[in-house]
């Protein structure tokens, strides 16, 4: 099954390896955490990074001795479900057992250990070292022929003697057949023959033969010795004669030597493959970190030349829109949509860029409601006069005292709505500065909100209206 996220680690993304859960929350395994801590001077969970870099805390630092094993997710992944992709094979378990199942599935292919050249499926290696291969061959003791498995059973040098031996044969005790010969019971072991008692259903059977290799090894080798001795204490009664029986356990005896062989090779094969296998991951997995490293890296470096870019976006804007000699013309665009934000109030008013009296003169704007503030809320559009903190101020006579005009364009050149003031001296509109900008000052009943609307004039067309403002 596709694992749940809570099971990939934070860095590399697959299924967690010895989980270790950090003080953020978030979990890696505990070879990448070393890896991270050991590559950074200050590493900060990556997690974090993606899901909030504002949230940032202490906690996001990444150390070994801060983080703790997660025993319940480790436990948790042991028993996710996985299936053995090898073409043939049906089985199913969980991961904790997977590993094990590799080095037994009977449908995976394997070397045969003669050098014969084949890859047969390992259920199959016991018929192809009796049947098939090449190099798996035994010597007749009295001809001194070399001969494959097949072939040794068959062969006999005197024709009065394998009538003997085919007499001896049908007079071996029982219990030899039985060695020679091994039947499988149903409800015990396929093991049994050599000595091993399991018995159970077959899905039992099946677990047992899974996890009792080394044991039924350990049989297999108790049972050769056993053959061993019986063979000769046969060749011994029979004054050097070695009835055909006897032969047949002696080729029994040789393939059960080959298959231990093979087993053992496996393992040792398995262990060295293993071991690399390791091996080449770290060092993939290295060299992928490094590469994140370095993309991360850069990733920073392209958010850090948005920033410039977008910065000096801004001031090309500013100096574009930047007026300095006290008129200042303000195109404003989606009117509809504007007003309307006006009227549920989403944005109540709207600011327009700065501007100046003069190239070190005072720093004002405007500031208009498009539905209106105070007496002509709902009922006008209300434009105001703001005097804001400049570079300058301290060289400046204070307070503002310049005449201002205010102008709605009538994009038709008919009818301009025009309206003008004088400071109050006394107002705190007009006086230097404190913060960045002065609370603003003009005219709250500046046009009625039907003229502006209304088709006769031409103050909004396109979706566009221009103010204009004159300082004196």
């Amino acid at each position: 099954d596709v694992p749940d996220q809570k099971y990939l680690c934070s860095n590399c993304n697959n299924v967690l390896k010895k989980a270790l859960q950090t003080l953020c929350g978030h979990r890696y395994c505990s070879a990448c955490l070393s890896w991270i801590v050991r590559n950074n001077k200050n590493p900060i969970c990556q997690k974090c990074k993606e899901e909030d870099p504002s949230t940032l805390s202490e906690g996001s630092l990444l150390a070994e001795e801060r983080a703790f094993g997660d025993a319940a997710i480790n436990k948790e992944i042991s028993e996710l479900k996985v299936h053995c992709v090898t073409l043939g094979c049906s089985w199913s378990g969980i991961m904790k057992n997977f590993e094990e199942h590799q080095s037994l599935c009977e449908y995976a292919l394997i070397p045969c250990h003669t050098g014969c050249g084949h890859m047969v499926m390992r259920k199959k290696l016991a018929d192809h070292l009796e049947n098939g291969c090449v190099n798996n061959v035994t010597m007749c003791r009295k001809c001194k022929r070399s001969l494959s498995s097949s072939e040794y059973q068959e062969h006999s040098c005197e024709g009065n003697l394998c009538k003997e031996q085919k007499c001896v044969q049908t007079e071996t005790p029982s219990k030899e057949k039985n060695q020679s010969t091994p039947l499988i019971n149903k409800d015990g072991c396929r093991f049994s023959e050599v000595g091993c008692s399991f018995r159970g259903s077959k899905e039992k059977i099946k677990e047992h033969e899974k996890t009792a290799v080394g044991a039924h090894m350990l049989l297999l080798l108790q049972h050769i010795k056993q053959l061993k001795a019986n063979l000769c204490t046969a060749a011994k009664a029979a004054n050097g004669s070695i009835p055909q029986s006897e032969l047949n356990l002696e080729n029994k005896l040789h393939v059960f030597e080959n298959i231990v062989a093979v087993l053992n090779k496996e393992v040792e094969t398995s262990n060295v493959e293993i071991t690399a296998f390791r091996r080449q991951s770290e060092l993939d997995q290295n060299i992928i970190r490094g590469l994140e490293l370095k993309i991360a890296e850069l990733h920073r470096c392209l958010t850090q030349k948005d920033a410039g870019l977008s910065s000096l976006h801004k001031s090309l804007l500013f100096s574009e829109q930047a007026s300095y000699d006290g008129v200042f013309l303000w195109k404003i665009t989606d009117v509809g949509r504007k007003l309307q934000d006006s009227v549920t109030g989403r944005t109540v008013s709207l600011y327009s860029p700065a501007f100046y009296t003069a190239k070190y003169g005072y720093k004002v704007c405007l500031r208009v409601y498009l539905n209106g503030d105070g007496t002509g809320k709902g009922t006008h559009v209300s434009l105001f006069f703001v005097v804001m903190k400049g570079d300058y101020d301290a060289l400046l006579p204070w307070p503002f005292r310049h005449k201002v005009t205010f102008m709605l364009l009538d994009q038709n050149n008919r009818e301009h709505i025009i309206d003008a003031f004088r400071p109050d001296l006394t107002s705190a509109s007009f006086q230097r500065p404190v913060n960045d900008m002065n609370v603003a000052s003009g005219c709250p009943m500046f046009l009625p909100l039907s003229k502006l609307q209304s088709p006769k004039y031409a103050y909004v067309k396109e979706d566009t209206l221009f103010l204009k403002c004159i300082i004196e």
